[in-house]
């Protein structure tokens, strides 16, 4: 059981991820080169993480663990990492609403095609009707949001 705050906390992520596209544009504006910036961006994420890593450094992998991982299982940094990318380039030729309109109905529509046929090891979950719907609904969305 995960608990009471799992949805109020992936909704503040969501709304953090909107705020910090806009931050990563500010500063690829401010350092000029891309590369430069989501660098710096990176590097307060690598201390953050490193930092608990040190605090509680348990429970780390067995070997068995490590044998038995995807071999693409570490690359999920470098794809959140193309979402960052993009932020810093595009999103204040866009506009956030358009981005992250665009981005989230990307994420939606790619997530139930891997919930649907259990791509990279998720449990299935059928599109049914109402996933259909939904996801043509975020769709419709994004086109009034992007186009005006």
């Amino acid at each position: 059981m995960i608990g009471p705050l799992f949805y109020p906390f992936i909704l503040v992520a969501g709304a953090l991820q909107a705020i910090g596209v806009t931050m990563n544009a500010a500063l690829r504006g401010a350092l000029v080169n891309p590369w430069l910036a989501a660098a710096v961006s990176f590097l307060p994420i690598v201390f953050v993480f490193v930092a608990m890593l040190a605090i509680r450094p348990v429970p780390l992998p067995t070997r068995d663990d490590l044998a038995g991982m995807p071999w693409w299982a570490p690359l999920g940094g470098i794809a959140g990492a193309v979402a960052v990318f993009g932020g810093l380039l595009f999103v204040d030729k866009v506009g956030a609403g358009a981005f992250n309109g665009l981005l989230i109905t990307a994420n939606l529509l790619t997530s139930l095609a891997i919930d649907h046929f259990g791509w990279l090891g998720m449990p299935k979950h059928r599109a049914g009707k109402a996933r259909i719907a939904g996801a043509g609904l975020m769709v419709a969305g994004i086109v009034l949001i992007a186009a005006f």
